[in-house]
């Protein structure tokens, strides 16, 4: 059985991905990072409510014998100063895989990043360019299986609202999208089953870049 470590719980993405592991028999314990509670309780549920993710320390004892780590913070582009947002993609994701991985050198990581990441960071698009260098400094670090996901426009199974006018537009072309350019799209319950499964690969060694159309073909 697996014990996992995720943050972005209170997400879309990581919230769907926190009920596979509670509902999975082949998961022992759920360590969860948030920055405010959720409310929700379960008996394999331990949630961590820490503001300061760029010092970690103080709950570093959570990050310890772990299996599968899954990464599915974030935020929006546009929701935040340009500085703030770099601070979320990057920084928050390297101080997490540094906790991680000292604790956990053979941990499968699974990373939530997006399509058009930009390996070589130099993108004039700041969510492309920092997705980057968070995939970058995670493919520095990993000694286990790492997944770096890109997906293209996520479609939310749920309702909600949404973060901009670009999402509520696409939310509204979504059929026509899936029908003309269906790997330009994945729902909200595709993406985090995959993302879910990744964890469980007994085939995974090294780095796996996924773009869109490949995790479709895994659901």
């Amino acid at each position: 059985m697996k014990r996992i470590i995720i943050t972005g719980a209170t997400g879309m993405i990581g919230g769907i991905v926190l009920r596979e592991c509670l509902n999975s028999n082949e998961v022992k314990s759920v360590t969860s990072l948030v920055r405010k509670s959720s409310g929700f309780s379960h008996p394999k549920l331990t949630e961590i409510v820490h503001q300061d993710f760029m010092d970690l320390s103080s709950i570093s004892q959570y990050f310890r014998n772990q299996d599968v780590a899954y990464y599915c913070l974030g935020v929006y582009t546009g929701q935040v100063p340009d500085d703030e947002f770099k601070k979320i993609t990057v920084d928050y994701t390297r101080i997490f895989a540094d906790l991680v991985y000292q604790n956990n050198p053979k941990i499968t990581f699974c990373f939530l990043s997006g399509a058009g990441a930009d390996p070589k960071e130099e993108s004039k698009m700041s969510f492309a360019r920092y997705k980057g260098m968070a995939e970058n400094y995670l493919i520095s670090k990993a000694s286990g299986p790492l997944y770096l996901l890109r997906p293209a426009y996520i479609y939310p199974v749920e309702p909600r609202d949404e973060p901009n006018f670009s999402y509520r537009l696409m939310r509204k072309l979504y059929p026509l999208l899936k029908l003309v350019y269906p790997s330009g799209a994945i729902t909200s319950e595709e993406l985090a089953g995959a993302i879910f499964n990744l964890g469980f690969s007994e085939n995974g060694s090294g780095v796996t870049i996924l773009e869109n159309k490949e995790i479709k073909q895994l659901t």
